[in-house]
């Protein structure tokens, strides 16, 4: 990459960053208005907003990495992608409903969302990722397996334009 060009790739990444950094001022300004001065609910706010992410990252993520791992190693390959993908994603469904489950009225109120059990939902929810990952893991393979014996494909290597079913004596190069 030339110069000229690492140097548009830094300023389209600052000009990307600034919005983000502007809701993160637009939050920060947010919470200070409601926490300030502080009370006792303000406390529990902190608590979520601190011990979220860190029994995400201490707890959640890495028992779903040691799943995945264990499932990837036993499992046969056909199955180890949907399988893996499927415990990811119900690791994430379970922590999103966590504020529904721990108590009712978890979440700021929306309509038609608290007129139902949270439970169920998820439940249902959870089925519907595991039906596709066993749908996924049934299909049969549309691409065939690669092969010990075929050449790896690199950018280097040029591509073949011979017809297959014509490579003969007489259509291959003379020395």
């Amino acid at each position: 990459m030339g110069h000229e060009a690492g140097g548009a790739v830094k300023i389209a990444r600052a000009l990307l960053a600034l919005p983000g950094l502007a809701a993160l001022a637009w939050g920060v300004m947010l919470f200070a208005e409601y926490a300030l001065p502080l009370r006792p609910d303000v406390l529990g706010t902190l608590s979520w907003i601190i011990g979220g992410p860190i029994l995400n990252d201490a707890v959640i993520a890495p028992l779903t990495a040691l799943l995945g791992l264990a499932l990837a190693r036993l499992l046969p390959p056909r199955w180890r992608t949907p399988v893996v993908a499927g415990t990811v994603s119900t690791a994430t469904l379970a922590i999103l409903a966590v504020p529904l489950l721990w108590r009712p009225y978890g979440t700021p109120p929306m309509p038609g969302l608290h007129d139902t059990n949270p439970t169920p939902a998820l439940a249902l929810t959870v089925a519907a990722v595991w039906l596709a990952v066993v749908l996924t893991a049934l299909r049969p393979r549309v691409v065939p397996p690669i092969t010990s014996d075929a050449p790896p494909i690199t950018r280097d290597t040029p591509p073949d334009t011979r017809d297959a079913c014509s490579d003969t004596p007489a259509d291959r190069p003379g020395p």
